[in-house]
């Protein structure tokens, strides 16, 4: 009985290891867009995390430079942000068949 419980608990972590692997795989090729200054900056991140295109609104650019900066990273961390709530989505759905015990996270 143990035998056969622990082929089966390994063919399930197999089974989830390529999971992973594929998830990881699409959240790379995923693109999310990040903006602020109601829109006048924009960033389009990658699921790695870099930057794959900026836009900014021209009459921004005559505008004070502090301003823009904060523009730009506040786009980014938008983009940031969006990138790690669909990352969570995604392999929530993925953990839920795991009986983890509470507490424990996995790396994402």
């Amino acid at each position: 009985m143990l035998k056969g419980g622990l082929g089966n608990l390994m063919r399930q972590a197999q089974q989830m290891q390529e999971t992973m692997k594929k998830a990881q795989a699409e959240l790379a090729d995923l693109e999310v867009a990040g903006q602020s200054g109601a829109g006048m900056v924009k960033i389009v991140l990658n699921g790695r995390h870099e930057a794959k295109s900026i836009s900014i609104e021209p009459r921004l650019l005559a505008e004070d430079k502090d301003m823009l900066e904060d523009l730009i990273v506040a786009a980014i961390n938008d983009a940031v942000h969006k990138l790690a709530a669909q990352s969570q989505e995604k392999y929530s759905g993925l953990m839920s068949g795991l009986n983890l015990p509470p507490g424990v996270k996995l790396p994402f």
